[in-house]
């Protein structure tokens, strides 16, 4: 099986194989979504799809991952639903599964930018495709941020691109106050990894007077997807929030891994310092964990090492169905134990 990106280039899909992993988001009003959680949580259930989904009254937002019919059964379902029937996703391909859990989180914003009364339906900035994104980079006079935070914009980001240095969105407004001019910066191009961001950090700027505001549409991942990479204005790998942990220019799985303590991409030569011990700590953190953490750490890896010895999962829900089926195997035991006619003092005697 085949499909071809809007760039031309036929992707081999293996249904057998491959997880399709699907971005999705959209601001939208959605006054019933306490309601929606536990349908939701159950289609995704039924239809073996794992990842995290977040429901707000703005809208609905997450990244999930299943088999081409999974994921095709819980698109359908939402879009069922008339505020999300134009729903924005973007998709990509891996062999090992992403997600160990299947989460539907209740919020009170679908992308947590922590500042009131910000509403991309109401007012943004202005949406520009692959092709307008490259053409306005061309021009000297626009400022281009990365909205993103520091780890990601490290791995991977668009030529000229200003970093920052936030460790979270909400930390977003605090730069434009502090570096941004409405009077001085007239051209803004902001950028992030899937588009949502950018919803609300357009929409923040024009309330603070920023005139022309302009973000890339489905962001860099959609980019990715249709923009030829002799064209390309990006370097480097996009940072995903799974475990494939980056996803080069191709949306193939990237060469970075994870510090499973603190969380950030690492190399493989980071992954030979002497700082780097496996699931303990990496050349970002070593310096900065206490002996409890370590320790904590330390157990934890070991726990992960026994799990994989036995052929069975640490985490997630394949972990918590194994826990369930253990536990009901030990009950069943103890209960035919139990059901079993007690023998005579002859019988245990000979």
């Amino acid at each position: 099986m085949t499909s071809r990106s809007p760039r031309g280039i036929t992707i081999e899909y293996d249904p057998m194989s491959q997880y399709v992993v699907c971005a999705l988001y959209k601001f939208t009003g959605l006054d019933n979504h306490r309601a929606l959680q536990e349908p939701l949580r159950q289609v995704m259930l039924d239809n073996q799809v794992r990842g995290t989904l977040i429901l707000a009254s703005e809208g609905i937002n997450g990244t999930v991952a299943a088999s081409r019919a999974g994921i095709d059964s819980l698109l359908d379902w939402l879009r069922q639903h008339p505020p999300l029937a134009d729903l924005d996703t973007k998709e990509s391909y891996t062999h090992k599964a992403p997600f160990k859990r299947c989460k539907v989180k209740i919020k009170k914003e679908i992308v947590t930018m922590g500042v009131p009364g910000i509403d991309p339906l109401q007012t943004a900035g202005t949406y520009l495709d692959a092709r307008q994104w490259n053409e306005l980079l061309e021009d000297p006079d626009v400022l281009l941020v990365d909205t993103r935070n520091d780890y990601e914009f490290r791995v991977g980001t668009f030529r000229n691109a200003v970093n920052p240095c936030t460790t979270s969105f909400r930390e977003f407004p605090r730069y434009v106050q502090e570096h941004l001019d409405a009077g001085k910066h007239r051209k803004v191009a902001m950028f992030c990894t899937g588009g949502i961001r950018c919803e609300k950090s357009t929409a923040y700027m024009k309330t603070l007077g920023f005139d022309e505001v302009y973000h890339l549409k489905g962001g860099i991942l959609k980019y990715l997807e249709d923009t030829p990479e002799e064209a390309s204005h990006w370097e480097g790998e996009c940072f995903v929030f799974d475990e494939r942990v980056t996803v080069n220019h191709q949306l193939e799985r990237g060469r970075y891994d994870q510090c499973n303590a603190c969380r950030m991409p690492i190399t493989e030569d980071d992954k030979n310092s002497d700082r780097f011990q496996q699931g303990v700590s990496c050349p970002h953190c070593h310096d900065k964990l206490s002996d409890t953490q370590k320790a904590r750490f330390m157990e934890r890896q070991k726990q992960i090492d026994l799990a994989r010895a036995r052929g069975q999962a640490h985490m997630g829900d394949d972990a918590r169905n194994t826990c369930i089926s253990n536990q009901a195997a030990k009950q069943e035991y103890r209960r035919r134990q139990r059901s079993q006619p007690a023998q005579t003092h002859d019988a245990r005697e000979g």
